[in-house]
């Protein structure tokens, strides 16, 4: 009887439970960040567009990683959203048949 009345412990391992960040940002976001740095710098291969490419990496990772801080998943949320409409009738059933 002792065994049975015991719970069952499962580890969950937090791997599976994290977002998943690049460099503590989004990793989509900030792999389109670094290729639009990227590209930014390596094509045009000039003075300022190297400043220009470096200083968007480190201002926008810098956002990115305080976005992700604030919510990992904020990005599909927001987009999510989007979806939805901006209003819903109340209906008397879910047979309701509109006249």
């Amino acid at each position: 009887m002792q065994t049975e009345d015991k719970l069952q412990a499962i580890k969950v391992h937090s791997a599976l439970n994290k977002p998943n960040l690049l460099l503590g940002g989004e990793r989509e976001l900030m792999l389109m960040v670094g290729l639009f740095s990227a590209l930014m710098i390596f094509i045009a291969m000039t003075w300022q567009t190297f400043i220009i490419g470096i200083a968007l990496w480190l201002i926008l990772s810098m956002l990115l990683r305080m976005m992700a801080k604030a919510d990992p998943l904020m990005s599909k949320i927001y987009l999510r959203q989007l979806k939805y409409k901006d209003f819903y009738t109340a209906h008397s059933s879910p047979f309701y048949e509109e006249k």
